[in-house]
């Protein structure tokens, strides 16, 4: 049943939340009192976690459909179900490995629609109904490949370069609203991820311990009730992407290269 939340709780949107960190953002966001809304592609998925959450006292309204290809639908959907969200995360995304020339341009463009187009098309859907309230906060997941050109991710690290850069403009021009933006920029995580980006064979996370999307998200959410603007967890990606600011561009890019390349091919 997908009714519509009580009055009594705000309401947060998450895209991407069947899974990863998007699904772990949704539990956080229930926990500290808010009810949800749930977007991904898997229904089945969606259901799954909405059921847990209901137990735990949230009201779910789930919507099911595939962003990169309509997110306009979402924003209809909502005003035809009087939903008017005070949180909107944009989790929704995905990555794909491999040289540019290889890659193919119909899963490329793909990645456009949704990292860029759809996040981008849905705070601006979104973002009148916060400023009339007076009252709203944005969660844009980027990434630590924001701060720097990535070789054999070379779209994917341009799309998150974007959501940084979009991030950090729209919560200055936001400032004094009542409205705030977060960028969350995580490093690797354990998280899914790098099965649907074909990246098993990089450097840059095989054989690696990586952190649990469970721990990224809690600490996005308070990131996020705090109104940061920029939040990186972890001391050594907080390092890295501070350190780029002060390294020649080229000799950053070479050294992704080395650290994202295919296992097997030489430095």
């Amino acid at each position: 049943m997908n009714a519509k939340p009580a009055s009594h709780r705000p309401l947060a949107l998450v895209t991407g939340a069947s899974s990863g960190i998007g699904l772990h953002l949704s539990e956080e966001l229930a926990a500290q009192g808010h009810d949800l809304v749930l977007v991904a592609r898997r229904e089945s998925a969606l259901q799954s976690l909405a059921e847990r959450l209901r137990r735990q006292g949230a009201t779910v309204t789930v919507i099911a459909l595939d962003l990169a290809a309509d997110p306009d639908t979402l924003t209809a959907r909502l005003a035809a179900l009087g939903l008017h969200p005070e949180v909107l995360v944009n989790n929704a995304g995905f990555g794909l490995f491999g040289k540019h020339a290889d890659t193919d341009l119909a899963d490329e463009q793909q990645l456009i629609d949704l990292n860029i187009t759809a996040l981008t098309r849905l705070t601006k859907q979104l973002l009148p109904g916060m400023l009339a309230r007076g009252r709203g906060r944005i969660l844009n997941v980027a990434s630590t490949a924001a701060f720097q050109p990535g070789p054999y991710m070379a779209v994917y690290y341009a799309s998150k370069a974007y959501v940084l850069s979009y991030s950090e403009a729209l919560a200055e021009e936001l400032r004094g609203t009542g409205v705030s933006v977060t960028a969350l920029c995580p490093g690797p995580t354990a998280s899914g991820f790098q099965d649907r980006a074909a990246m098993q064979q990089s450097a840059l996370v095989r054989n690696k311990r990586l952190p649990s999307a469970q721990s990224v998200a809690r600490y996005g959410v308070q990131a996020l009730m705090r109104g940061r603007t920029v939040a990186i967890p972890g001391w050594l990606n907080c390092l890295m992407a501070q350190s780029v600011r002060f390294t020649p561009r080229r000799v950053v890019t070479r050294l992704v290269a080395f650290l994202s390349r295919p296992v097997g091919v030489a430095a």
